[in-house]
């Protein structure tokens, strides 16, 4: 199923040090049917917020094969985690074959998490982390309608072993056009796995298209900020419900940043955010960016109020 994206609700944000630029630039060049939309700058508040020099990139809005994402340069804090990957389902070996080239390049002998081979799941596969960190299921599916398509991948592991199921389940109950699409559990016999833990499932909300796995293995990495997902709201009611619903952890709550009960990060930000930080009057913007750094969830009146609007919506 390809993306529905001309309105997108729920974005993916790559949280970079310094390489946002560069990586999108990668990616775009890469990818099919990509490209690259606003930029925002950090103004005044830059030094404070992230130590990012005046007029240097903030964040980078990217298409992928319809799939839309925010490049975020937000300092050395967080390091990309196999917890959270990307599917790219490919349609003929060769676009696959090439794509796991291209993703190979700069890369070290660590990079491949899975090597490029049949597994009883599909003719052809891959697992690969590439040379920023972000890791990318590579998968031939050449029955499917486009010749590309991006699919955000949940992996819990360790703590969060045995959830999958539990957050699929809640995803779709607080989000509105919700589906389970696909869930498959382990068998008795499929050992290391654990009998019950989830195999493989899909699922939509707001149109998206996410999968979630649980694995029984031993791993050193679990959910971090490095990636978060960007639910963008119309009004306050929206932004509320959405906040109430996810924020699980309190000292995680900052600047409209959250973190749920899986450990997966969120952004619940109004759709007007991007109109305020990137207007061309350097004063209003910082404004906006002063007061956001002093809320935890987003008060879009108190952020109108700051940019000059006089709108209470």
């Amino acid at each position: 199923m390809q993306q529905s994206q001309n309105n997108p609700r729920i974005v993916p944000c790559l949280w970079f040090d310094s390489q946002a630029e560069e990586a999108v630039g990668f990616y775009t060049a890469i990818f099919e049917e990509a490209k690259i939309g606003t930029v925002t700058r950090y103004g005044k508040a830059g030094q404070e917020i992230h130590g990012r020099p005046e007029g240097s990139v903030m964040t980078i809005s990217f298409d992928l094969a319809g799939l839309p994402f925010t490049a975020l340069n937000g300092g050395p804090h967080f390091k990309f985690s196999p917890a959270i990957s990307f599917m790219v389902s490919c349609k003929t070996e060769k676009q696959l074959d090439d794509l796991w080239s291209m993703l190979l390049w700069g890369t070290g002998r660590d990079s491949v998490l899975m090597p490029l081979q049949e597994y009883p799941f599909s003719k052809r596969y891959g697992w690969i982390q590439d040379r920023f960190g972000i890791s990318w299921q590579l998968m031939l599916r050449e029955d499917q309608d486009t010749s590309q398509e991006i699919v955000p991948c949940f992996l819990f592991v360790g703590m969060q072993a045995g959830k999958a199921e539990e957050a699929v389940r809640f995803y779709t109950s607080i989000f509105d056009k919700a589906s389970i699409e696909e869930l498959y559990h382990y068998e008795a016999g499929e050992e290391p796995n654990r009998e019950g833990y989830v195999k493989f499932a899909s699922f939509a909300i707001e149109g998206q298209v996410f999968s979630a796995m649980d694995s029984s293995l031993e791993h050193d990495f679990t959910f971090n900020e490095a990636i978060s997902f960007e639910v963008r709201c119309e009004n306050q009611e929206e932004l509320d419900h959405y906040w109430q619903k996810l924020s699980f952890v309190p000292e995680a709550e900052q600047c409209g940043w959250l973190k749920d009960k899986f450990g997966i990060s969120w952004q619940i930000t109004p759709r007007a955010m991007e109109e305020f930080l990137n207007d061309p009057d350097p004063e209003r913007s910082f404004r906006v960016m002063e007061a956001m750094l002093k809320m935890k969830k987003i008060d879009i009146k108190g952020l109108r109020e700051a940019y000059g609007q006089v709108q209470t919506s």
